[in-house]
């Protein structure tokens, strides 16, 4: 059995980004095109692989761009992107086990036993007086930060994954704005 796919990143290995709620998650900005994306991911080392996902009408599709690292050989990408023609980017999923480390309030989001997160993430809640609530996922996020947590299989533990979304205009809820396909993400 390759025990490789499951294999996680250290953070020492990992991409440092910061996150902006409504505004940015490492050098993604929500609402910046994604041909322009692309390029500036290909400049933080990233290659992408754009796809078409699903068009809601003949002038809105929405899409999926998946960032790998230009350097390795990972059969998985360590960021998914989705875009609405029109609306530009809207969602960042960012992989548990290859994808860059986001920080947010201080605290580390990706890579982590969610357990030990979420205690992390409460303690934060308390001091800081931020909201608590549940994602989709049935994990803890705050609310108003705009980000859903889940969790993927690492061998035989489980780590923490995030998507990163503004809904802008065109939707009320992480629910309305994120595809399907993340909150099956593995």
């Amino acid at each position: 059995m390759d025990m490789d796919y499951w294999a996680v990143l250290a953070d020492s290995e990992r991409e440092q980004w910061g996150y902006v709620p409504r505004q940015s998650v490492g050098p993604l900005s929500f609402g910046v095109d994604r041909r322009e994306a692309v390029a500036i991911m290909a400049g933080h080392g990233f290659a992408a692989e754009e796809r078409e996902i699903e068009r809601w009408n003949p002038q809105r599709a929405q899409w999926r761009v998946e960032f790998r690292r230009v350097q390795s050989n990972e059969h998985r990408p360590a960021v998914k992107s989705y875009f609405v023609e029109g609306v530009g980017l809207t969602c960042v999923l960012v992989d548990g086990l290859h994808g860059p480390q986001v920080t947010c309030e201080g605290i580390r989001l990706i890579g982590r036993v969610p357990s030990e997160l979420d205690a992390e993430m409460e303690a934060c809640a308390v001091e800081r007086g931020l909201g608590i609530m549940y994602c989709l996922t049935g994990d803890l996020g705050w609310v108003d930060f705009e980000f859903d947590r889940g969790g993927q299989r690492a061998g035989d533990t489980v780590v923490s994954w995030a998507s990163f979304f503004n809904t802008g205009e065109i939707a009320g809820t992480s629910w309305d704005i994120t595809p399907a396909e993340v909150w099956h993400h593995q």
